[in-house]
């Protein structure tokens, strides 16, 4: 039947729109391949295409013959006529369209073009050619119409027709037809290849012994009516009946065979057919089926007995004895247990010969649900256990499948899983141990495996949400799926740079914010509400301010043993999502919505970068925060677009780095290191103007006013000398690289002005204000006695450098009373108590975070106090300040109310938060990282960013006390081990 098949050349282009499914060569070569594969006698004469085509693989521009096989010669005259012209349709060129389907996307297309709305065939062919084609009748009326008739139907615009074309009037085939002529190719190519085709599908479905003939059908019955009930595939009696989409009827194991081997196709009409699709039919035809009457095969019976009941009738021929020889033909049809093995319990099967099992009752729930219950299997499945478990009085497990069923079951959410995990600094191996013993131990599946927690960390790190930037940033991928990247990218090194010798990981600056802001979208979306701002309207405007800290850690790298150990320096840059503000259009006054409550905790301070390098390596340093910088600089001229709430609103970005100390700034900003005759980071003073006026300084200092230095440094304008030029400067002497806002670090502060005092109680216990002279071996013999009091007293043990919580400590009243024990004069024991009283009157006005509302006396008598501590320096202390002082005294009692009195805060700009979480690198690195230098610091870098999230913080607040974080808590001890 090939003949039909428009002739497109041997490499011809077919359209998308009549590529059958399986018409790529190389799958179409694979089925063929399998068709081969099962063939028992092929034609010797037989070509591949012709193989193809009598198996239903070719396309489906003219329907093959084997595709239709309604059994008389009928359904060769509507396989080769047009519907409308009655042509032969391999006569006519092109492509066949069905009669009965609906419109390709190119026809689809023109006719809309032309104003014709109709979407299927059987509406243009009744408009066009006025003729009704739904209710064709499929014994009569051909399927198909030929390509000429199509065109007609385009150039009428589906609406009109320009032919002369005569519809033919269709009636019953009589033999008085072309078609059936002897002579006719098309009809003794159909003959042999019916033959061939019958042969092939008994061997794709092996159901010759499984279902009955209907040759077994006792009473003489309408061919069409027996037609009707007949597998379409097998041409046997329907056995466990499906329906495909397009009407037709098959026994389902052999229409699953069929189209696992030649496609999922409809092998009666060529529609596209999976066994997804397949619906069991309409009960009325089962019952009609089942009450068919079929004569039992059985010699000396003779019996008529309906479908139905079948089975149970040969059954019991079968336990008669001296059973019939021809019953062994329905051995496998009756499926009756031969022996071997006895038959297992449900649960002892394996998940397949489960549902092999079940199969019958799935279906038949599957029909109540889809009848009852709107298709929902699970529901019905459930409540079934449910009723089961109540019946037999399993109250305990009733309980716990009807919690989980109402959303409320015993297992712990992904993000709470990964909040624990996070949290108590498990590597994933250790977590895996911990979920397997869990399981094991209660039964039940409590917390997550890993591929979930790895699903919700995609989530919150940066990189996973959209966002834009208008203007697009200067030098800076408009890409936002930007995970971790080397530290050194973005640096362009020029010949006479060498190249950087470090380990650096970090998050693009633009990416890392977006991550900060999505991770706070619902306080910040709580804030617009709490405001009583519209939401909709609140679009444009938001001003977040950001804290930046960068500090270095030192030695990090790991002890093992056996040799010195080898200096790996660290250092970290952070930032922390201080406040979100927004001004309305028609608002004079900005309105914050989201203020970080605790800006000084390492749960807010997120990572950025981390390199192992020297703080003092200045190339290196500036090597690897210039890109930083760069990103730093495009977002100030640049505003975010990012979706939050729903609605894509617009955020404006405003940098202050704050969290730095001493050091660092003076890295930074270029300035001479802290022992240099200018004191300050802040202003110009020199340490000897600084003894002599301790209160009276204002901030002068500024990024741009460092820049201007350098380059009056650098080029020496006035050709002065060296000494001249750097009393200019002011200690400038290096190019100032990142921009910092003039501030006081109110940690280094603290640990600074106790290291003082440390060495103000050493000289007060030995009396340095009568001896200003004394040895080294008496310095050492005061310090002593110094740690042995605070031991014994304070429990405080020596240190080598002071630390914050040793600041913290000393600087207490109860400490200068220890120390008072040792002082001799009772004079200068009420100076220092004095001395330690102002101190501790000034010092909440730095430490709080909003002094105002914290410490508003102490912040009204701050400079009463401030100037009352300096004469007391002066004046008593005057053997150790005159001329000197240090810098952080100098900054505490000059500097702290102009700047509360511009920022609003010193405490809240700290750099506390950063350096807790240099402790968090260590144990990071310790528990959760690679062992290998290229793969650690992007590991920690990863599990520090979730360790700061406020999603996960929520989820860790909120199941903190649940009983369903106490179900698991008995496992915390194995946990331990595992650490």
């Amino acid at each position: 039947y090939e003949t039909t098949t428009p002739n497109y050349g041997p490499r011809s282009f077919m359209p998308a729109e009549l590529q059958h499914p399986h018409s790529k060569y190389s799958q179409w070569k694979f089925k063929l391949f399998r068709v081969k594969s099962m063939e028992k006698a092929p034609l010797p004469s037989e070509t591949q295409t012709e193989i193809g085509a009598s198996l239903g693989i070719s396309p489906p521009t003219a329907p093959n013959i084997e595709a239709d096989h309604g059994g008389g010669l009928a359904s060769v005259m509507k396989l080769c006529l047009c519907r409308i012209c009655g042509m032969v349709l391999r006569k006519v060129k092109g492509p066949v369209h069905d009669v009965h389907g609906d419109l390709d996307d190119a026809s689809k297309c023109v006719l809309r073009k032309m104003g014709c709305k109709f979407t299927s065939w059987p509406d243009i062919l009744l408009k066009v050619f006025k003729v009704d084609v739904t209710e064709d009748a499929e014994s009569i009326h051909p399927l198909s119409f030929c390509h000429r008739c199509w065109l007609a139907a385009i150039r009428g615009g589906g609406v009109c027709s320009f032919t002369r074309t005569k519809v033919p009037e269709w009636k019953p085939h009589t033999s008085h037809c072309y078609l059936c002529s002897p002579k006719n190719p098309v009809l003794r190519a159909w003959k042999k290849n019916g033959i061939q085709r019958e042969q092939w599908v008994k061997n794709i479905t092996h159901c010759q012994n499984d279902h009955l003939n209907t040759k077994l059908i006792a009473e003489k019955l309408p061919t069409d009516f027996i037609i009707s009930f007949t597998c379409l595939v097998c041409d046997h009696l329907l056995c466990d009946p499906v329906q495909s989409p397009c009407g037709h009827l098959f026994c389902r194991s052999c229409i699953i065979k069929f189209t696992h081997v030649l496609g999922p196709h409809c092998p009666s009409c060529n529609v596209s057919c999976a066994p997804d699709d397949l619906i069991p039919p309409a009960k009325t035809f089962l019952s009609t089926l089942y009450s068919l009457p079929l004569l039992c095969p059985c010699e000396g019976c003779g019996e008529h007995v309906q479908l139905g009941l079948f089975k149970a009738h040969c059954l019991n021929h079968e336990l008669e004895p001296g059973t019939n020889k021809h019953l062994s033909h329905f051995q496998s049809y009756l499926l009756t247990n031969k022996g071997g093995r006895p038959r297992q319990h449900l649960l002892s099967l394996t998940r397949r010969a489960q549902k092999h099992r079940l199969k019958d009752l799935k279906s038949q729930v599957k029909v109540f649900a889809d009848k009852e219950e709107g298709g929902d299997l699970k529901s019905v499945c459930l409540t079934l256990f449910l009723l089961a478990l109540r019946s037999g009085n399993e109250h305990r497990q009733a309980d716990e499948l009807e919690a989980m069923m109402q959303g409320r079951g015993f297992g712990l959410s992904p993000a709470v899983c990964l909040a624990i995990r996070v949290n108590t600094f498990l590597s994933c191996s250790q977590y895996h141990k911990m979920y397997r013993t869990v399981k094991a131990t209660s039964g039940r599946q409590i917390f997550q495996p890993l591929h979930t927690l790895r699903a919700a960390e995609k989530e919150l790190l940066p990189g996973f949400h959209q966002f834009e930037w208008q203007p697009a940033l200067k030098n800076v991928s408009t890409s936002y799926n930007v995970g971790i990247i080397n530290g050194l990218s973005g640096w362009t090194s020029s010949l006479d740079d060498s190249p950087a010798d470090t380990i650096t990981r970090r998050f693009r600056y633009d990416v890392a914010l977006v991550g900060a802001l999505k991770d706070l979208e619902e306080d910040i979306m709580e804030g617009l509400r709490d405001t009583g701002m519209e939401d909709s309207a609140c679009t444009l405007g938001f001003r977040v301010m950001i804290k930046e800290c960068c500090d270095g850690m030192g030695d990090v790298s790991e002890k093992h043993g056996g040799g010195p150990a080898v200096p790996e320096k660290a250092v970290r840059f952070s930032f922390t999502v201080m406040s979100v503000s927004i001004q309305a259009e028609d608002e004079q006054e900005e309105v914050t919505i989201f203020t970080e409550p605790k800006p000084n905790s390492e749960l807010s301070c997120k990572p950025l970068c981390l390199m192992f390098v020297d703080e003092s390596d200045h190339e290196t340093l500036t090597a690897v925060l210039g890109p930083i910088v760069a990103e730093r600089n495009a977002m100030k001229e640049s505003r975010l677009i990012l979706s939050m709430g729903g609605m894509p609103r617009s955020f404006r970005f405003h940098f202050r780095g704050t969290g730095y100390d001493e050091k660092m700034v003076r890295e930074m900003e270029g300035l001479e290191a802290s022992g240099s005759t200018y004191i300050c980071t802040l202003c110009d003073s020199s340490r000897a103007e600084a003894a002599q006026n301790m209160v009276l300084h204002s901030v002068t200092r500024s990024h741009d006013e460092n820049l201007e230095r350098y380059e009056i440094w650098r080029t020496n304008p006035f050709s002065e000398s060296v000494d001249e030029l750097r009393d200019r400067v002011k200690g400038v002497s290096a190019k100032p690289f990142l921009e910092t806002q003039p501030t006081i670090d109110a940690l280094h502060c603290d640990i600074g002005n106790a290291t003082e005092f440390y060495k103000i109680f050493q000289d007060e216990i030995g009396e340095v204000y009568k001896n200003p002279n004394p040895s080294r071996e008496d310095r050492r013999s005061w310090r002593a006695a110094l740690d042995k009091q605070l031991r014994k007293k304070m429990k405080l043990k020596p240190v080598m450098r002071m630390n914050g919580n040793y600041a913290r400590r000393l600087m207490t009243m109860e400490a200068t009373e220890v120390v008072c024990e040792l002082v001799p004069s009772e004079e200068r024991r009420e100076v220092l108590r004095e001395l330690m009283r102002l101190y501790l009157q000034m010092k909440p006005v730095w430490r709080a975070t909003c002094p105002a509302k914290e410490c508003p006396d102490q912040l009204c008598r701050y400079s009463f106090n401030s100037q009352r501590f300096a004469d007391l320096l002066s004046a008593t202390f005057k053997y150790r300040y005159n001329g000197k002082i240090t810098n952080y005294l100098h900054k505490t009692l000059a500097h702290v109310p102009e700047i509360i009195e511009r920022d609003g805060s010193i405490g809240a700009w700290a750099s506390e938060g950063n350096e807790s979480a240099n402790k968090l690198f260590r144990r990071f690195r310790k528990m959760n990282a690679r062992q290998s230098k290229a793969f650690e610091l992007e590991d920690v870098l990863k599990h520090h960013w979730l360790y700061t999230s406020k999603y996960l913080q929520k989820f860790m607040e909120a199941h903190k006390d649940s009983n369903t974080l106490h179900l698991s808590m008995y496992s915390w001890s194995s946990l331990e081990k595992l650490h």
